[in-house]
């Protein structure tokens, strides 16, 4: 547990020591409230609740999350500071959690400055509260769960710009597994398991569960193991690089 905080600690200093973190508070400062009252036409629904920020999150974390993912990993092979990091004495899970968790701590603050949204909705209705809340535990595992696959991905590569291109590609795919569009081009000839299994896959129809008011278990426990799955295959390619250089 020391290992871990000291190497969260590292990397949550590190990223306010570049203009990335204030960059990415800015970006998803002003995108959450534009699409919440222009794209998602907050004021013609006639109604005092988050449903359009939350409808169109998916889509804003789908280009942010790699944003803030891509350095992870791509980084230190950049630098060439790899090999250093793992000669420490801090096993390979601290490293990769760490890294995660600190990841995670800015995402969850970029959720905490769309809270003025919250408020306003209360001062101009009386909105589902218990609703509200529970859409924001769904954005921040769904942030969580393209922000572990877009930190595997940048452990491919010593390129920022190529691991943010693959994030943003996975984290695409992950949203449009589940869509109608998606499915029906399998062909009326496609067996239900795979469509089913396809489905499964879709990070968007396990949110829409929260988006609506309702933690269910199988959403739960999507998340957490995308997010467990990823942060082992980031780790595995880690320990299989690390001796490679860039």
């Amino acid at each position: 547990m020391p290992t871990l905080l000291a190497v969260y600690r590292r990397e949550l200093t590190s990223y306010f020591q570049t203009p990335l973190a204030y960059v990415f508070l800015a970006v998803f400062a002003v995108s959450a409230p534009a699409f919440t009252f222009h794209v998602g036409r907050f004021f013609d629904t006639n109604r005092a609740d988050l449903a359009p920020m939350f409808d169109w999150m998916p889509w804003l974390l789908v280009i942010l999350m790699p944003a803030l993912a891509m350095r992870s990993w791509a980084e230190e092979r950049d630098r060439g500071t790899l090999e250093f990091l793992m000669a420490l004495p801090i096993p390979l899970w601290a490293s990769t959690l760490g890294k995660f968790l600190a990841a995670w701590s800015v995402a969850a603050a970029a959720l905490v400055l769309t809270w003025p949204l919250w408020i306003a909705v209360n001062y101009l209705g009386s909105p589902d509260n218990a609703a509200i809340a529970t859409g924001y535990i769904g954005a921040l595992f769904l942030a969580g769960g393209y922000l572990a696959v877009g930190q595997a991905l940048s452990a491919t590569t010593s390129n920022q710009v190529v691991a943010f291109v693959l994030g943003c590609g996975a984290a695409f795919l992950l949203t449009m597994a589940g869509l109608p569009l998606v499915l029906s081009g399998l062909g009326e000839g496609a067996p239900a398991w795979l469509t089913e299994f396809i489905a499964g896959l879709s990070a968007l129809e396990h949110y829409n569960g929260f988006r609506f008011g309702v933690i269910g278990l199988p959403d739960l426990v999507y998340f957490i193991g995308l997010i467990a799955a990823s942060l082992s295959c980031a780790g595995v390619l880690v320990a299989e690089r690390r001796g490679g250089g860039r």
